[in-house]
């Protein structure tokens, strides 16, 4: 028996229960920028850097059964960065994609997008649409690229589309409920997430699924998101199944 690698696989995956892998795991990729300047690096090497954690991630939550993965790419608020930085990071989707899309084929992955597309350049745009358009008959895990997205703005659309089908008289105003709103954001038809996990020891939601994360557990992290591995993710589930969820009531 090699002992060596049954340690290294304990070491790097705790006992998960099968009955217990969340549903719909969400993660807040965090800290590029600081791991590349710990290394006196431009931020933009802590991007690259952050890509290999991209794919470790998401073979790793498909392996244990994760349905549906959301990753925070770039939020609404990120545009306020410099022109250099923006720039390439409207590049890593696309650059991504086409190193990875024969892998996600390959392994019967879904690709789809969250935010508002029409704001992105048309290279990026191009290149996640062929990316949801080539899987969109796979039927495994769903890998949720949230791009340009922010919660706030996305819930005052939510709130624009009620008032149209109030205002259009097919929607009464005592018959809003959650439901209702719920129905018009852009995560309809998707469960809630299950897990929220956050890289680099932040310890807000930035703007990201408010109000899907009402009942979310959260789970935090001092790594970096470029160092964040197997054995974290593991970790991080591992953790969500000792947990009690209760949503407001008892157990």
């Amino acid at each position: 028996m090699n002992w060596r690698k049954l340690w290294k696989r304990r070491t790097e995956r705790p006992s998960l229960s099968e009955e217990g892998i969340p549903y719909h795991v969400a993660i807040i990729m965090d800290g590029n920028g600081r791991w590349a300047k710990r290394r006196g690096l431009p931020r933009i090497a802590g991007h690259r850097a952050g890509m290999e954690s991209v794919k470790r991630v998401t073979e790793s939550a498909s392996e244990i059964g994760v349905r549906i993965l959301t990753l925070y790419a770039f939020s609404t608020e990120n545009w306020k960065r410099p022109e250099q930085e923006v720039d390439y990071l409207m590049r890593l989707p696309q650059e991504f994609l086409i190193l990875e899309l024969e892998s996600l084929i390959k392994n019967n992955i879904r690709v789809c997008m969250l935010g508002d597309l029409e704001a992105l350049p048309l290279w990026t745009r191009e290149s996640v649409l062929e990316a949801v358009e080539k899987t969109k008959s796979n039927t495994g895990m769903m890998l949720n690229i949230a791009l340009n997205y922010g919660s706030r703005s996305e819930i005052v659309e939510a709130v624009k589309k009620i008032s149209d089908q109030v205002k259009a008289g097919t929607l009464q105003p005592e018959d809003i409920n959650e439901q209702t709103l719920s129905a018009c954001l852009l995560t309809n038809g998707i469960p809630d997430p299950d897990l929220l996990i956050r890289t680099s020891g932040e310890l807000r939601l930035s703007n990201f699924l408010l109000w899907q994360c009402a009942y979310t557990e959260l789970w935090f992290t001092d790594v970096y998101w470029p160092d964040f591995r197997k054995e974290h993710f593991y970790e991080a589930i591992h953790a969500y199944q000792k947990r009690g969820r209760r949503f407001g009531g008892l157990k």
